[in-house]
């Protein structure tokens, strides 16, 4: 009897004893598999993969392979001539320079002064002016840079921030309201009372800021890093109409030649976008823990 009573409890749960004893899935577990779900993910995965493989396969095929316009038909010869080429065209060198100096100082000026803003207006929310200003930054995320774009093309060619510098001030500027949203809801998750006891210590502002508050942001720090870096990165309507020397192009930009003068180097201009996007990939998949952590850590109070 109670061999009979073990057999139903476990078939009622969905679950069967193997011949070891251990429990093997019935089809009712099997049954909660979505499938749908993952046969969406699958789809989106190939929508991204698929790109990326023809890419990488046409950077590595020679100008006469490139010619044919066969994207799925493997290089023979595989040749890295397309890489070189590239290299020299676009003078890749510079322009990576230019690329790593403007989205270094975007990443961290937008890492920095938005912080600063959040926890002025965090720890001094009861104040009007805090508070308005808070508001103010929210409605400024509703104006597109394209409203803007002529006036600020005028105001930086007055004032000689035509430059790369210029375009990461920018990037700071129309980052700060977002940024500031993310950093204000993480840092109400910091209770008063961390503060309170360093002030007691006798800190002051700053120092509590920098040795207590600012580590503590670490992971919505990585959030904000790698938005910024993505962003800047990957424009190409800022440099465009800002920087006004044309040798001091961000890759963006100057890769915007491979759709105009060379229409059929598709070889040359895949190992180009190649080159340009490693760099991105590469930060995106060391960061990606830290962009998850801060973005689920900031939404809950």
């Amino acid at each position: 009897m109670s061999t009979i009573a073990t057999t139903s409890a476990s078939t009622a749960s969905g679950t069967a004893s193997g011949p070891s004893g251990g429990r093997r899935p019935t089809a009712r577990s099997r049954e909660r598999f979505n499938w749908p779900a993952t046969l969406v993910l699958l789809v989106c995965s190939l929508a991204v993969l698929v790109p990326l493989l023809v890419t990488i396969n046409m950077s590595l095929k020679s100008d006469a392979q490139a010619v044919e316009g066969e994207a799925f038909a493997l290089p023979s010869p595989l040749t890295f001539q397309a890489f070189v080429d590239a290299w020299q065209l676009t003078n890749f060198p510079r322009a990576l320079a230019v690329s790593g100096f403007v989205t270094l100082l975007a990443v961290v000026g937008e890492i920095v002064i938005s912080s600063l803003a959040a926890y002025a207006i965090v720890r001094n929310w009861d104040r009007r002016l805090f508070r308005w200003s808070f508001f103010y930054l929210l409605a400024a995320m509703f104006i597109p840079f394209p409203v803007v774009a002529l006036p600020q093309v005028q105001l930086t060619g007055i004032i000689h921030l035509d430059t790369p510098l210029g375009v990461a001030i920018l990037h700071i500027v129309f980052a700060l309201a977002f940024n500031t949203m993310l950093f204000t809801a993480f840092l109400r998750a910091i209770p008063m009372s961390l503060e309170e006891s360093m002030r007691v210590d006798g800190a002051t502002t700053w120092q509590v800021y920098w040795r207590l508050i600012f580590p503590l942001l670490g992971p919505m720090a990585a959030t904000v890093g790698i938005f910024a870096f993505l962003g800047s990165w990957n424009d190409f309507m800022m440099p465009s109409l800002i920087i006004s020397d044309p040798t001091l192009q961000t890759l963006p930009v100057l890769q915007n030649m491979f759709q105009t003068q060379f229409n059929n180097s598709y070889n040359i201009a895949f190992a180009s976008y190649l080159m340009a996007m490693a760099p991105a990939i590469i930060v995106y998949l060391l960061a990606q823990r830290w962009v998850i952590s801060g973005l689920t850590q900031g939404a809950v109070k």
